[in-house]
């Protein structure tokens, strides 16, 4: 278990200088100690607590409140089944059955390789594109179980184009001094370069 690495915690420290009050940045600093390890540590979340001046309870507490955020080791591709009840109505249920015996494990295990875990979710907004799944988040449409067997060959192949789980982008965002807005605590000490920038609703006869 780890907290946050030398370059993670750089990346922790830009993250946080974005905003006014540092708890502010909790949630990216989770998704952040997730792409370091695929999953939250309780080091990493005691570390963050530090960084940002909370209790490690807060920390958990922010962490176990969203699904996206794993608190336990998972497979390196999360395969997400819709079983809403348009996906169920267009055989997501009979997918389900098939990714089980495909890939040997009931939803929530991880296969032995390590590199899938499945399970089985509720409506993710996809209800067109039933029966539809996400991989790590990101969605697949319209999926038979000949597709759900390619999609399998393709990620243990490392072809799929998907990121591992825990990276939420490509490219990470990174706003220099010369584009940021200003940041100020808001407690009327100061005011942030954006806010003096636009008028008040009296100045601009609103």
């Amino acid at each position: 278990m780890a907290r946050l690495n030398p370059g993670s915690l750089a990346i922790a420290q830009e993250i946080i200088s974005r905003y006014p009050v540092a708890r502010s940045a909790l949630i990216p600093l989770l998704h952040l100690a997730q792409e370091q390890d695929g999953h939250v540590t309780e080091e990493a979340m005691a570390h963050i607590a530090e960084l940002v001046g909370v209790t490690p309870a807060e920390v958990m507490g922010t962490c176990s409140f969203y699904e996206m955020l794993k608190r336990e080791p998972v497979g390196e591709y999360m395969v997400n089944i819709c079983n809403g009840i348009s996906c169920h109505l267009l055989g997501s249920s009979e997918l389900i059955h098939h990714a089980e015996a495909t890939l040997g494990v009931r939803p929530g295990g991880t296969t032995d390789d390590g590199k899938i875990t499945l399970e089985a979710v509720e409506c993710i907004a996809a209800c067109t594109e039933a029966p539809c799944l996400q991989v790590n988040y990101r969605y697949r449409n319209r999926v038979s179980t000949a597709d759900f067997d390619q999609l399998v060959d393709d990620l243990r192949a490392g072809t799929a184009g998907v990121a591992p789980h825990g990276k939420l982008a490509k490219v990470r965002q990174h706003i220099g001094d010369e584009r940021r807005a200003g940041v100020a605590v808001p407690d009327g000490q100061a005011q942030p370069a954006w806010l003096a920038r636009n008028p008040t609703d009296a100045e601009s006869g609103s």
